[in-house]
């Protein structure tokens, strides 16, 4: 089984491309973290960064609501790709493809009319009704 769970946070704002046959492919870079102590007793800690893509209905939400910083549970299966550089060189590159994403935290709410220059009274906060996954 080809299963994979992670949470998360984004490293920066997806990054939309366009296949040929004109469907969405959203890239994403996520961060898990991790702590231990060592023999010393000292707190180490420790970041992983991990590639993932989606594609069509899920890119399109991916591009409409993710945001660097975006802490996520991203599920899907690793893909191993294989190209060829410029140089002639074999390159692979390890990536999640992910089938569903969940965001597990909100946008803070926006600042104050005053400091953010925005009308005031409006919410900008995207709530858990309005997200379509």
């Amino acid at each position: 089984m080809n299963r994979t769970i992670l949470i998360g946070r984004l490293g920066a704002d997806p990054q939309v491309n366009y296949m040929p046959d004109g469907g969405m492919v959203a890239n994403m870079r996520i961060a898990t973290d991790e702590s231990y102590k060592n023999q010393n007793g000292e707190k180490i800690a420790r970041t992983e960064w991990h590639r993932v893509v989606t594609f069509g209905k899920l890119a399109e939400i991916a591009n409409d609501y993710l945001k660097v910083g975006r802490l996520v549970c991203v599920e899907g299966k690793l893909r191993t790709r294989k190209w060829t550089d410029a140089e002639k060189i074999d390159r692979y590159t390890t990536e999640i493809v992910a089938s569903n994403i969940n965001m597990l935290d909100f946008a803070p709410k926006t600042q104050p009319a005053d400091e953010a220059g925005t009308e005031s009274g409006i919410d900008h906060t995207i709530n858990a009704d309005d997200v379509p996954f």
